[in-house]
């Protein structure tokens, strides 16, 4: 019998203009921990994973890059599941107190479910939900 073998998606590779502010971005609003760091001449290369997922999947941030700037009607995000809608509303309210919510807390049909986005540092756009199949149920 021959098992077929499908690609796995195991890191997100991301140039930032100023790591250390996207490091402690993905910290505080993400929960992410550096797992690897490295120096190669000027460049740096920190691994960050979420506690437990180490070995899982893996979001590297290198210096060196530019800001994006998306457009007003580009949607592209990075999604993160928290544990509850209240979960969702604290989030919001410690974003819009930092000054990086894009997208206050709105509720859409299944599968979207209830979310609200944030600017990183760099300009990525973050979206953080419940209710959607991809996170944990509500406790």
């Amino acid at each position: 019998m021959t098992h077929i073998h499908y690609p796995r998606l195991t890191h997100l590779a991301l140039h930032v203009r100023d790591l250390d502010a996207c490091l402690q971005f993905y910290h505080d609003f993400c929960g992410m921990k550096e797992t690897h760091r490295r120096e190669s001449g000027p460049q740096t290369i920190v691994w960050l994973a979420e506690p437990g997922r180490e070995r899982d999947f893996v979001f590297v941030l290198m210096n060196g890059g530019e800001d994006l700037h998306l457009g007003e009607r580009d949607y592209r995000h990075f999604g993160f599941a928290l544990q509850s809608r209240a979960a969702v509303d604290a989030l919001a309210e410690r974003a819009g107190q930092a000054g990086c919510l894009l997208w206050p807390p709105r509720d859409e049909p299944f599968p979207v479910g209830y979310y609200c986005g944030v600017k990183d540092p760099n300009g990525n756009q973050v979206e953080f939900s419940f209710g959607q199949p991809l996170g944990p149920v509500e406790s």
